[in-house]
């Protein structure tokens, strides 16, 4: 059996090359504040996995998208042992657009901070008055370029995007960055009413996009998971307060209160937030989560 190394280890993923593919695996790491925690999230890197497939197959009419397969049988044997079922994809290679898609339909976290401040998210002026966690007239669109591990990503305007991903491709920056800006809106306007019939709230959320090898624009990466959004259940959402969530804010709230942790969780943290994902995962599919 050929044996496979990961050519790119992130925070969560880590990332294969299987010649004429890539191997996409979610790991059980959760990662907060530019950190990777000491603990492992049993059975997350599955569910992210089957929720970011739940989302591309849904999303398929605006933007084609990367997965091949999550079967595991259509992977090099490497992939089919244990470790590797259930949180795997099997995708098409892209070179990818410098840029992390983010697109807020509420207001909150680091946003809110930056209203309270002057009134701006992003260097985009909104109206007065709003209140924490309140819906946005219309979602925003609020770019960062995508750092190095353990450096932060930097929040643009999309004229500074587009000049960041003319580096890239010389002479595409603004095409590119407006492209890619029409497709995260069109995305999250589709499953955030959807996931609003499902009882779900997605505040904000961040894509990342790609070129195949004929030039056309490709959703990446993951899509619409706890790890890459903000999920509050609609019952019991007010503005005015923060909102409890289905995603990793019970993990960085509790390093907010715990300053000294160390990033080591202790076991009810790591038995809500597995929870909390499932939860999620089943609510928005309709089908119980069982790897």
């Amino acid at each position: 059996m050929k044996e496979y190394t990961p050519f790119k280890s992130g925070k969560v993923r880590e990332v294969y090359d299987a010649g004429d593919s890539i191997i996409m695996v979610a790991t059980d790491r959760i990662s907060a504040f530019d950190h990777i925690l000491k603990n492992k999230i049993t059975k997350k890197g599955a569910i992210l996995t089957q929720m970011s497939k739940f989302w591309f197959d849904m999303t398929s009419d605006i933007i084609p998208n990367h997965m091949i397969s999550v079967d595991n049988a259509d992977m090099p044997e490497f992939f089919q042992q244990e470790q590797f079922i259930g949180n795997s994809m099997k995708c098409q290679k892209l070179t990818m657009i410098p840029m992390e898609c983010i697109v807020r339909g509420y207001i909150t976290g680091s946003g809110w901070e930056s209203y309270q401040k002057n009134g701006t998210v992003c260097g985009i002026k909104l109206p007065a008055g709003l209140k924490e966690s309140e819906k946005l007239p219309e979602p925003i669109f609020t770019p960062s370029t995508k750092a190095e591990l353990g450096d932060h990503d930097e929040n643009v305007s999309l004229e500074e995007g587009a000049a960041f991903i003319d580096k890239t491709f010389p002479g595409k920056g603004k095409e590119y960055a407006e492209k890619i800006r029409d497709y995260t809106l069109a995305l999250y306007k589709k499953c955030a009413e959807y996931a609003l019939s499902k009882g779900i709230i997605i505040a904000d959320t961040k894509f990342e996009f790609g070129l195949d090898d004929k030039g056309n624009i490709v959703l990446g990466d993951e899509m619409l998971t706890p790890d890459s959004s903000r999920f509050w259940p609609l019952e019991g959402y007010k503005a005015g307060q923060s909102q409890p969530s289905y995603d990793k804010q019970f993990v960085r709230d509790w390093l907010k209160a715990n300053p000294d942790s160390d990033y080591l969780l202790p076991q009810d943290v790591i038995d809500k937030t597995i929870a909390k994902y499932k939860e999620a995962y089943e609510m928005l599919t309709g089908k119980a989560f069982d790897k």
